[in-house]
């Protein structure tokens, strides 16, 4: 007979929490101040890749809920880049500015190392790839680390980049025509992806609206713009939704289109590197009913996904570059087949993305393997 659990003890049934994801690991070391959460949703495609961001969430509960949708994200990511990796994520609770030491992240890394390969992780927000240095002195399984170290460096590049791609393909869908300059775009957040999609557009000639709360990046933008072609406005961070571009380009963080914010777009598209976008999935919806295309945030960013993924297999940038270029036709292909089946583009995505886990599973069924890598040259 099966036990009944005492919801006493597990509290506000943790298991409902985290239905659909595979494995969950809270990580304790009162030594170092580790407090962690790592969270594992899907391996059909191969072990979970994601990378570990570190916030002073006020609550394990608001940790717990960004890491477990952040990990869900990361499989459809994979599955939309073609990779052979699936979905997780790690958050680490603290301040990134004051809370970080060797300790902490070695004994991070013991974790990661206690699943013996099925997680690989690398930074995120509020994390560097000097952290994890400290990280693989405990374990393999860490990837997105510096070139000195045998990895393939910064992956904002190729995120940047792949952001890029998504602007040309969304100017090629509306305007039959993938030139970004003599257009307007609000870029939110001007972080190590914002910053370097701001210069991008700037040297095209572009005008861009921008808003960050560090003020120095906002200085550093207007100088940059002095030596373009390209104009700089900078503006409030309420105000940034609604700015009257062409394009909105969110780099900051998530849910950030919503109940209030949708209502107040007026650009005819939004492509950022942002992850989790739409709080809802009636955003993407109300997003459709306006007229706004909406591409995807895990098509979209998956430039930085697939650097790190390339490096298990040995450092090589003219791959990830010809990978990366992949998103332009990957959004020119979800935007048609949303248009064509009058749905939004999330869920084409989504679609897609689906068909692929499930002609794995399928695949899986017939061909029993050891799924665990072969190919990890730290090995």
């Amino acid at each position: 007979m099966k036990q009944q659990l005492d919801r006493s003890i597990v509290g506000a049934d943790m298991f409902e929490k985290i239905a659909g994801h595979e494995q969950v690991v809270f990580c304790n070391d009162p030594a170092s101040g580790l407090q962690a959460i790592i969270a594992i949703h899907n391996t059909t495609l191969g072990p979970a890749l994601g990378g570990t961001r570190m916030r002073p969430y006020e609550t394990v509960d608001e940790a717990l809920e960004d890491v477990l949708r952040l990990s869900k994200g990361m499989t459809y990511k994979c599955a939309a880049a073609d990779l052979d990796f699936g979905g997780g994520k790690a958050v680490i609770i603290g301040d990134p500015n004051t809370d970080k030491s060797a300790a902490l992240f070695r004994a991070f890394g013991q974790y990661v190392d206690s699943l013996n390969g099925r997680f690989y992780t690398g930074t995120d927000m509020g994390t560097t790839m000097d952290d994890f240095v400290h990280a693989m002195k405990e374990t393999n399984f860490i990837n997105g680390i510096p070139e000195a170290f045998g990895g393939s460096g910064d992956s904002s590049i190729p995120t940047a980049q792949g952001v890029i791609y998504g602007l040309k393909a969304t100017s090629q869908f509306l305007n039959g025509s993938d030139h970004l300059a003599d257009k307007t775009y609000s870029i939110q957040g001007l972080g190590k992806v914002g910053f370097k999609v701001a210069e991008y557009l700037l040297e095209a000639g572009a005008s861009i609206y921008v808003t960050d709360i560090n003020q120095d990046l906002l200085r550093s933008i207007e100088q940059k713009a002095n030596q373009t072609t390209g104009t700089v406005k900078v503006v409030d961070s309420a105000d940034i939704y609604r700015v009257a571009a062409d394009i909105f380009i969110p780099c900051a963080l998530g849910g950030i289109i919503n109940d209030q914010t949708a209502d107040q777009l007026q650009v005819k598209a939004i492509v950022g590197s942002a992850n989790n976008q739409l709080l809802e999935a009636k955003h993407g919806r109300r997003l459709h009913e306006k007229g706004v295309l909406y591409a995807p945030d895990y098509i979209v960013n998956a430039g930085g996904l697939i650097q790190v993924a390339d490096e298990l297999y040995g450092p090589n940038k003219d791959r990830v570059l010809a990978k990366t270029k992949a998103i332009y036709t990957s959004l020119l292909e979800i935007y048609k087949e949303a248009e064509l089946d009058s749905i939004t583009t999330e869920e084409a995505a989504d679609r897609k993305c689906e068909a692929r886990l499930q002609e794995q599973r399928t695949r899986s069924h017939f061909y029993a393997r050891d799924r665990r890598p072969k190919w990890n040259i730290r090995e």
